[in-house]
C-alpha cells in the first residue's frame, strides 16, 4: 500500500444505508456519510498516564535497570530487537509486530509540562493545542479535522464510550454511542474522587484499585461480552460501513503503586481491544490506523511502592495495516545522568501531535499548512517520521 491508496474513494461518495437492524447494536438502520478518504482512523486515549518505559522497555539502555530495580526486565518481557522489550501484557500483539502492523514511538509528549495534572494533560492532549492562557482549547483536534472536510455528517465520526470526549467536540457534527451496562460511575464522580484523593498515597492507591474493580464489573455487566470488547466491536462495525473516524478512551493507567499488576491489566485490555479491532475490521484492517495516546509519561525512577509517578516523556503505540509497524521509532535521549527532563522524567524529543499530523496528512490528503494552522494550531510537523506505508 502507498500513499495514493489512502485516497481510494472520491468526493462523489454520498449517503448510503448502513448495516441492517439485525447487525446494528443500535437496533435500527443508520445512514452513514462517506468521508472523501478510505483510511479508517481510530484514536484511543489512555487516561491516567501510561508508563511508556514499562510498556516498551529500553532494556539496552545501561541506566534503565538501576532506575527500576523491580520493574525492569520482569518475567515475560518479550525481546523485540537488541534494545527494546515488550511488556508481557502486550504479548498478544507480537504477531502484529511480526507482521509489521504494531509498533511504538518513544520519547514523545504534548506541549504540557511540569504541572502534571491528569485533567489538564488530558484536555491538552484532546484539544491538540494550548491557548494563550496556557489552558487547552474547548474543541478537539479530530473535530477540527472534520471542519476542513466537505461532505461529512455526524455518522462519519463516532465518540464511543460513556464520557464526553473533548477530542471530537466542536462545530462539526459527531455521533456518540455507549455500551449498555448495569453498573457505572459517572465521569464527574470519578474526577471528583480522583481530585480529592490524589495527593494522599494511602487513599489514592486504594481508590485506583477500587475504580479498576468497578471498571471490571462494568465490563462484565455489558450485554454482550466485556465492555471494552463491545466498544471495539461497535467501532469495527461502523468502520466497515461508511464511518471513517472513531475515538474512545481506556482507563486504568495511573500506576502509583503495585504497577506490575495494574499495568498488566491495563495493557492486556488494550491488547484485547486492538485484537478485536483487527478481527472485526477484516480486510479493512489493511486500511486502518490506530493511534494510542496518553496525557504524559511517568517518572524514570520507580517509587517505594512498586509504582511510578507523573512524568513527562512517554510512548505512543500504534497499530493497523496502514502503518509501518515492527519498529520502535523516535529519537531516544537516554536515561543516564543529565539526560532526564528536570532530573526525573524521560526527556521528550518530539511532539506526539507531529506523528498524528503526518498520519492525518496521508489519510485525508489535507495539506500540511491546514494541519499546522487549524487541526494543531502552532504545530511544526517537522520531517516525516515514516509511519505510513
Amino acid at each position: 500500500m502507498d500513499r495514493r491508496h489512502f485516497m481510494g474513494r472520491g468526493l462523489a461518495h454520498g449517503l448510503v444505508l448502513g448495516c441492517s437492524a439485525a447487525a446494528s447494536p443500535l437496533l435500527t438502520p443508520v445512514a452513514f456519510a462517506a468521508a472523501p478518504w478510505d483510511t479508517r482512523l481510530v484514536v484511543i486515549v489512555l487516561r491516567g498516564a501510561m508508563d511508556g518505559l514499562d510498556a516498551v522497555q529500553p532494556l539496552g539502555d545501561p541506566a534503565y535497570a538501576g532506575l527500576r530495580p523491580t520493574l525492569a526486565g520482569a518475567a515475560g518481557v518479550q525481546a523485540l530487537d537488541g534494545f527494546w522489550g515488550l511488556h508481557p501484557g502486550l504479548a498478544p500483539l507480537l504477531p502484529l509486530w511480526q507482521a509489521g502492523q504494531f509498533g511504538a514511538v518513544q520519547a514523545v509528549s504534548t506541549p504540557y509540562r511540569d504541572r502534571r495534572s491528569h485533567f489538564d494533560g488530558q484536555d491538552i492532549l484532546e484539544a491538540g493545542t494550548v491557548g494563550a492562557d496556557g489552558e487547552a482549547r474547548r474543541d478537539g483536534w479530530l473535530n477540527r479535522l472534520l471542519t476542513l472536510t466537505p461532505g461529512v455528517t455526524a455518522e462519519t465520526a463516532y465518540a464511543v464510550g460513556r464520557e464526553q470526549m473533548l477530542i471530537l467536540t466542536g462545530q462539526a457534527p459527531v455521533s456518540r454511542w455507549s455500551p449498555e451496562a448495569r453498573l457505572s460511575l459517572s465521569p464527574q464522580a470519578r474526577q471528583l474522587l480522583e481530585v480529592v484523593q490524589h495527593d494522599d498515597p494511602l487513599f489514592r492507591d486504594a481508590l485506583i484499585q477500587a475504580l479498576d474493580i468497578v471498571d471490571g464489573l462494568d465490563d462484565d455487566a455489558a450485554t454482550t461480552g466485556a465492555g471494552h470488547l463491545r466498544l471495539a466491536g461497535f467501532v469495527a462495525a461502523r468502520l466497515r460501513e461508511e464511518s471513517r473516524i472513531a475515538s474512545f478512551s481506556l482507563s486504568g493507567w495511573d500506576t502509583h503503586g503495585q504497577q506490575a499488576a495494574g499495568l498488566t491489566r491495563a495493557l492486556t485490555r488494550l491488547a484485547e481491544v486492538i485484537g478485536a479491532l483487527r478481527d472485526g475490521l477484516g480486510t479493512d484492517w489493511g486500511r486502518t490506523a490506530v493511534l494510542c495516546l496518553t496525557e504524559f509519561g511517568r517518572t524514570a525512577r520507580e517509587n517505594g511502592t512498586g509504582g511510578t509517578d507523573h512524568g513527562t516523556g512517554g510512548v505512543m503505540l500504534f497499530a493497523g495495516g496502514a502503518l509501518r509497524g515492527g519498529q520502535v521509532t523516535g529519537d531516544w535521549p537516554g536515561l543516564g545522568d543529565g539526560a532526564l527532563y528536570a532530573g526525573r522524567d524521560l526527556m521528550p524529543t518530539r511532539d506526539a501531535r507531529a506523528h498524528a499530523a503526518w498520519v492525518l496528512r496521508a489519510a485525508t490528503g489535507l495539506p500540511r499548512a491546514a494541519l499546522e494552522a487549524v487541526v494543531f494550531p502552532g504545530l511544526d510537523m517537522g520531517g516525516d517520521p515514516g509511519l505510513i506505508l
